[in-house]
């Protein structure tokens, strides 16, 4: 079974405006990677929107939108998180956050036409906001002596492998990431350049004797 280590967020936050009735609806969209901004975003808005009714919103994390969740905020249940939600997965996105503030114009919609707000707002905010194609990759740490840091570092260059950091410290480590669909066999084909030899002669198993690999976490690139 492949493993998918690839989806589309936006490429910076953008906003979107509709109106309806004399109300307005004011959609803000962010790339989102961590739940814990949640708090300070929705604190900024309200702030910026003291005399808005309602401060909706909808966010979705992970490749296949496994961390999602819809808040009405005091709207009917099911007209305005849901929508907004929605939105973000008919344009093919995760890690994003929508927040749509409404000042209410005096007029009831009903049920069907706050629906129909929310989800237009959020699609006129998601529709002119460029895409970014991003990548899960796994973080390993290769661990040496200084006196291989020079031959760890041109392989490292040869094999065109991304360095993400570098310590310096009673040895040398360098931080590298590869993309999580293919880690292993990265690392077999690294094992080998550092071995010199053949891929044949290397699996999971092996080790680098002058050299430690060592799994270190998993990032969103």
């Amino acid at each position: 079974m492949s493993v998918v280590d690839t989806y589309f967020t936006i490429a910076a936050p953008v906003t979107g405006e509709y109106k309806e009735k004399g109300s307005k609806f004011l959609a803000y969209a962010y790339p989102f990677d961590k739940e814990e901004e949640l708090t300070e975003i929705i604190k900024t808005l309200k702030s910026e929107h003291p005399k808005a009714r309602h401060h909706c919103y909808a966010y979705q994390i992970g490749v296949e939108g496994e961390q999602h969740r819809a808040n009405d905020d005091g709207e009917p249940s099911g007209t305005a998180g849901r929508p907004i939600l929605g939105q973000i997965k008919s344009h093919g996105l995760t890690n994003v956050l929508v927040v749509v503030v409404r000042y209410f114009g005096g007029t009831k919609l009903g049920a069907s036409g706050l629906i129909q707000a929310y989800k237009e707002a959020t699609h006129l905010a998601l529709s002119t906001a460029a895409k970014k194609e991003k990548f899960i990759e796994k973080i390993f740490t290769l661990r040496c002596s200084f006196d291989h840091m020079g031959v760890l570092l041109n392989h490292l260059k040869k094999l065109d492998i991304e360095i993400t950091d570098k310590v310096f410290d009673h040895d040398f480590s360098v931080d590298i990431a590869l993309r999580k669909s293919i880690y292993k066999d990265e690392l077999i084909r690294i094992k080998a350049n550092l071995l010199e030899v053949s891929l044949d002669q290397v699996n999971d198993e092996t080790e680098v004797r002058w050299c430690a690999i060592q799994e270190k976490e998993e990032v969103h690139a």
